[in-house]
């Protein structure tokens, strides 16, 4: 298991990179969709803090390698559907 945190480093840097590409989307793409962008923008923001707070607080009875393995899955699949509405965006 990584260090707490380093695994808070890593969740912050790829949400910082999201949110990049969002206003980078937000700025130079075609659709003008500011509500869109907003509710994009906020999903990545919102991510961000559950997971790291997620981090501090492991589920009771749960061991913790297993705890952290599946927060892990949890992010990167949620961060690919962000990066998947990026891309459609």
């Amino acid at each position: 298991m990584a260090k707490k945190r380093v695994l808070k480093q890593t969740i912050n840097l790829i949400c910082e990179e999201l949110f990049a590409e969002c206003l980078a989307c937000t700025l130079y793409g075609n659709a003008k969709d500011s509500n869109n962008n907003e509710a994009l923008a906020y999903s990545i923001l919102k991510l961000q803090s559950d997971y790291i707070s997620r981090i501090s607080h492991p589920e009771p009875g749960m061991p913790a390698k297993a705890y952290y393995k599946k927060l892990k899955e949890d992010f990167i699949a949620q961060a690919g559907d962000i990066i998947d509405q990026i891309n459609n965006h």
